[in-house]
């Protein structure tokens, strides 16, 4: 058995995953991973499954297509076994939050500080509301700091930008962060 990634995108409607996953069974593919969401009214989701040796990816993207183009659905679909795979460093989990008036370049600016550090972003959630009520604009970003990393440096390099953006940051082990918010 290889693996592929299915990529569905367009606008939300009740039935995607259901129509996803019974063409993948049909086709004797076993969903072994699923993340889906909604962004305001698109529906974002990416499947991996594997899938046997027997079956073409193309054909499978053919019938995916039959049942999705109608729903005015993208899907796009990628063999695992031929991407090239990243080996990611040591780390440790942490939580990153920010607060802060909405405009432009906020995920760009906080994104372009955690590249620099090799911090891997694992989950992101950013939700705009518009406007300057700090509270209605948040980003929770779920990072793997690599553990040559110096957190001392990090944190204040992390804290300046965020000045810089006029965002309130905070940088918790995904553990503590955790803790404190399961009340």
């Amino acid at each position: 058995m290889r693996k592929l990634i299915v990529s569905v995108l367009g606008h939300d409607r009740p039935g995607i995953i259901a129509a996803v996953s019974k063409v993948l069974f049909l086709n004797r593919c076993n969903i072994e991973d699923v993340s889906q969401t909604i962004l305001q009214t698109e529906f974002a989701g990416v499947f991996i499954a594997s899938y046997p040796d027997t079956l073409d990816i193309e054909e499978l993207g053919s019938r995916l297509r039959e049942v999705l183009d109608p729903m005015g659905l993208s899907v796009l679909l990628r063999d695992m076994d031929t991407l090239q795979r990243w080996n990611p460093p040591a780390s440790e989990p942490f939580v990153i939050t920010t607060r802060g008036p909405d405009r432009p370049g906020l995920v760009a600016g906080i994104t372009g500080l955690l590249a620099d550090f090799q911090v891997n972003i694992s989950n992101l959630k950013a939700v705009f509301r518009g406007g300057d009520n700090p509270n209605e604009n948040t980003m929770i970003y779920e990072v793997d700091i690599p553990v040559v990393v110096d957190k001392n440096y990090f944190r204040e390099s992390l804290y300046e930008r965020g000045g810089q953006l006029g965002l309130e940051v905070s940088l918790q082990h995904r553990e503590v962060f955790e803790a404190i918010h399961r009340i």
